[in-house]
């Protein structure tokens, strides 16, 4: 009996002289392809394929593949596709089947999970692992039960919980453009050349140049004092804080630029041969850049230092996480609030798909939680880090780390003998500084496998000595064998004794990054108590500012506070705008934007030229003490312009405020928002919702600011007025009030100089207390109205922005396109 062809489908749908689709041919591959096709159909969908007996098995994903495990995305399966169209981009025209345009989204390889097959696909679940540019780690997909009369499978794609997982947004909202031609959906419609990006190669260690500068915009920049983090015994409370996973590893500054990426240890030297793998990653970064960071390695899904150093010796794998950004083109950051710079190294990170360098998550707030888990996982604790402090090439209270176990570094000063046969020693003699001289600590005698000890004996016998470097006990003198002090070991133990000695110690690794002369003893700081005072006494905290609300000036003050970590990366530095209501929001408000001297030290201004070429001092801040010097004046709002201090005529953001007329709902609001969204992903530009806490939604543009003023302005208002031509009965981009009659006003002013749009979490001068909400673009969908959050539901905004849902909200590195 003759074999059913499986492309018969396939062809039969197509006439191959009208389309340039590749005809359906069984064709030999690889076996474990995947690609994923952006399909602008009858309705936008995404067209997964997996290469499977000698095709490509479909389903089309009908709102994209998700990061979040929360999710379960439709996905129909439809005919098989031959192999040749995993490398198809075009158009197919609109009277064929699956007329529209075809964009090559996302390719790389396939594999069932360990256990597991591709013959599972036949009992209706497939769990699968993807290494894709866009798509990787663990995803499963599952068929539904079929209902009466259905004729296409139902099946449901689905992400599992691992280190690729993410926010609902972060790919479909973000990718827009091909993996092949580097082209929008629009470009590939219009049929325009792109750039074919070149296959990945992976360079062997040691051979070639190490530089990887092509296309870089400055000079690696050298190194720097890296800021160090103080030891506490618990958590720091408040809002004021940031947190992250203390990583178990080698702190490193990785520098990027012309001349090649170099590591650097915390103490300077160049330990770029210990790190190939990294410098190769760091070196597809296309920016100039210091960057700090921790290189780790795994064993069991964990960071280990032992592991670490077996990596360093044999050439093992290792992961840098980079927790801070101090230098980016020349410019540098290290006065920028600590949470402003953790945004602009995300930014620099979201298109690095090496994952040999990984961008360090946080959590604001909920320290507590965070050090639980990390202890139960048996990680090593967390840092706690102030939102807004600067970065400082010493050790400070802005820094703090606590840690689930006692583990600190120690100088050998000797060992012990051993009577075990084969082994070189006991035990290691340890020792810290106090003041000039060295003191004794201590020994360890576990944590140590053949090859260390080995490896430990050679080096100790290099650096012999016949005289004691520090006092001892005359019990411990008679076995001992003295060294110089020159090695630093990092030791695990229970507590320090009455005698000052380690009890229960355990050898974790040498730290060849650290000099013995700065070793001393760490004994925990007192941690602040409660919120971290700013300074700032508020005034009349009992004064109702809100009537109808109920909401006093110091519940106001009290709001900023909180949510001040999650503000500052969109105000921090950016020329301000204030609606300042000293007597409540229902007596005069004002809007006040130049300096008159009366706020305090913490409100800073910067001189911007005006039209007649003078020029005035323009408010900003930098801090969560300028904010609530700012709230301490009567303000309530705080709106900003789309640059920032420092760079006044490069805009680092495009606003589109939807602003509709009084007899159209939110609904309406929303979904303009979100074609308008659409609009702007076929040109290549990556956008985010927020709700404005009164009646409309931003849809707001990230921008590297390479960009000026004119152009940003022109095109915003090309880009509205286009649409309100296409669509004249929904939208209108003139700002009179007649003829906005049953139409939302797309206002582009918002994008020219001077212009100020109210900034995300500003609270606002309404009924209710309302503040300007960030909303991920899937949950937009369900939320009913734009004053959705107000000033008492801090609490709940931090957690949302801790979550999922917002997980790189408001960061694209990303050029106003030439349209």
């Amino acid at each position: 009996m003759a074999k059913t062809d499986p492309l018969a489908d396939y062809n039969a749908k197509r006439d191959f002289s009208r389309t340039a689709e590749p005809a359906g041919t069984l064709a030999p591959g690889h076996g474990n392809r995947f690609v994923v096709q952006k399909h602008d159909a009858t309705r936008l969908h995404w067209d997964f394929r997996l290469e499977m007996d000698g095709v490509l098995k479909s389903w089309a994903v009908t709102r994209g593949p998700s990061l979040n495990p929360d999710d379960k995305r439709l996905a129909v399966r439809t005919e098989d596709h031959p192999l040749s169209y995993g490398d198809f981009e075009g158009t197919i025209p609109k009277a064929e089947y699956g007329g529209g345009t075809v964009m090559l989204w996302d390719s790389g390889t396939w594999s069932p999970i360990k256990g597991k097959k591709a013959s599972d696909i036949e009992k209706g679940h497939l769990h699968f692992v993807l290494d894709g540019e866009r798509m990787k780690g663990e995803w499963l997909l599952i068929r539904l039960r079929g209902k009466k009369n259905e004729k296409r499978e139902n099946w449901l794609l689905r992400k599992i919980d691992d280190d690729f997982a993410g926010g609902s947004d972060l790919l479909v909202e973000t990718a827009l453009t091909s993996v092949k031609t580097g082209r929008s959906m629009r470009e590939i419609e219009n049929g325009e050349e792109g750039q074919k990006k070149p296959a990945k190669k992976r360079r062997k260690t040691g051979s070639g140049p190490r530089g990887g500068d092509k296309g870089m915009t400055g000079d690696a920049p050298g190194f720097r004092d890296v800021q160090l983090a103080t030891l506490v015994d618990s958590v720091p409370a408040g809002r004021q804080w940031l947190h992250e996973v203390k990583y178990d590893g080698y702190r490193a500054l990785i520098s990027t630029g012309k001349g090649g990426a170099r590591v650097f240890t915390r103490s300077g030297l160049d330990w770029s041969d210990k790190f190939p793998g990294i410098v190769e990653a760091a070196n597809t970064i296309p920016h100039a850049a210091l960057i700090d960071g921790e290189i780790v390695a795994f064993k069991n899904g964990k960071p280990d230092f032992s592991t670490l150093q077996a990596a360093i010796s044999e050439g093992g794998a290792m992961t840098c996480f980079a927790f801070d950004l101090l230098e980016r083109d020349g410019d540098d950051l290290i006065d920028l609030p600590q949470v402003q710079r953790k945004e602009e190294l995300a930014a620099l990170l979201s298109g690095v798909t090496d994952e040999r360098i990984r961008y360090a998550e946080h959590v604001l707030g909920e320290g507590e939680k965070l050090f639980e888990a990390m202890c139960a996982e048996g990680l090593e604790g967390v840092v706690s880090k102030k939102v807004d402090a600067p970065y400082r090439g010493t050790r400070s209270r802005a820094w703090l780390k606590i840690k689930c176990t006692k583990r600190q570094e120690f100088v050998i000063v000797g060992w012990s003998d051993s009577s075990a046969k084969g082994r070189p020693f006991a035990s290691l003699l340890l020792g810290v500084h106090e003041g000039d001289s060295l003191r004794y600590a201590g020994r360890v005698g576990t944590g140590f496998d053949a090859d260390t000890l080995e490896d430990l004996a050679a080096k100790l016998d290099r650096i012999a000595r016949k005289t004691a470097p520090v006092d001892v006990p005359k019990s411990v003198a008679k076995t001992a064998h003295w060294v110089t002090p020159k090695l630093v070991a990092e030791i695990a133990f229970a507590e320090f004794t009455s005698e000052n000695v380690v009890r229960h110690a355990s050898f974790l690794g040498l730290r060849g990054d650290k000099d013995a002369g700065e070793v001393v003893a760490e004994t925990p700081a007192d941690p602040p108590k409660g919120r971290e005072a700013t300074g700032v006494k508020i005034t009349h905290p009992d004064r109702v500012v809100f009537p109808d609300a109920k909401i006093t000036k110091g519940q106001l003050a009290d709001y900023y506070s909180d949510i001040a970590g999650l503000m500052l990366p969109a105000i921090a530095h950016r020329p301000i705008s204030l609606v300042r209501c000293p007597q409540g929001r229902a007596k005069q408000c004002f809007f006040q934007k130049h300096d008159a001297g009366s706020f305090g030290k913490s409100v800073h201004s910067v001189d911007i030229e005006e039209k007649d070429g003078g020029t005035e001092p323009y408010l900003y801040v930098d801090d969560a003490t300028g904010i609530l010097q700012c709230v301490q004046m009567g303000t309530i709002e705080f709106h900003g312009w789309g640059a920032r201090a420092d760079s006044v005529e490069t805009p680092d953001r495009m606003v589109f405020d939807l602003d509709p007329d009084e007899e159209l709902d939110f609904e309406d609001v929303k979904k303009a928002a979100m074609d308008i969204k659409q609009q702007l992903a076929d040109i290549g530009l990556t956008s985010f919702a927020m709700l404005t806490g009164g009646k409309g939604v931003h849809v707001i543009v990230p921008l590297n600011g390479e960009a000026h003023w004119p152009e940003v302005k022109s095109f915003a208002e090309r880009f509205s007025r286009a649409l309100a031509q296409s669509e004249p009965d929904r939208f209108t981009a003139t700002m009179s009030k007649a003829k906005r009659k049953g139409r939302i006003f797309i206002d582009w002013l918002r994008n020219q100089r001077g212009a100020t749009a109210v900034l995300p979490y500003s609270a606002r001068a309404r009924e209710g207390a309302p503040v300007a909400a960030p909303v991920s673009w899937t949950e937009l969908k369900e939320i009913d109205a734009a004053n959705r959050w107000h000033i008492g539901d801090s609490a709940e905004l931090i957690e949302r922005a801790n979550g999922r849902g917002l997980a790189g909200w408001g960061v694209a590195d990303q050029a106003l396109p030439d349209v």
